[in-house]
């Protein structure tokens, strides 16, 4: 059963529910396995055959191979998990992010400082243009998750 999703109309985000849990349960748990040496050892000497020892899809492992980030998310990775690769490629969080967002880290690191990236184009729109607030469904008011 689909649940209501208001929050699927935000532009270029990718948001981190229950479906997206359960598409990248094995993805994620290989980003968990790369918490031991060994297995970040045995993933650098031959990364395919490590990933092949894991239920994921060939499009999540190719994403791995990739670094592509971006297409991990929407394959179900999660980003808290997800940088447990990068960590071990030696790459910082914002070097990933900066790989993400299409900048060099040294631009991330400049917008974030800026006070990040701009609001515009990036958020739910009306048909008019101007922002609507997301509204809960009628008898929904008040009811708890």
């Amino acid at each position: 059963m689909s649940l209501d999703k208001p929050y699927q109309d935000i532009p270029g985000t990718t948001i981190f529910d229950a479906e997206q849990s359960r598409k990248g349960y094995w993805l994620n748990q290989f980003c968990m396995s790369l918490m031991k040496a060994e297995n970040r050892e045995r993933f650098k000497a031959n990364q395919r055959a490590y990933l092949d020892e894991w239920a994921m899809s060939e499009e999540q492992k190719q994403a791995v191979l990739d670094m592509d980030l971006n297409r991990a998310i929407s394959l179900g990775g999660n980003i808290y998990f997800l940088a447990k690769i990068g960590a071990t490629h030696g790459r910082s969080f914002q070097q990933m992010a900066g790989s993400m967002t299409g900048m060099t880290e040294e631009e991330y690191r400049a917008m974030m400082i800026s006070g990040g990236r701009s609001v515009e184009g990036n958020r739910k729109l009306g048909e008019d243009g101007t922002a609507q607030p997301h509204r809960q469904p009628q008898g929904q008011a008040g009811k708890k998750d």
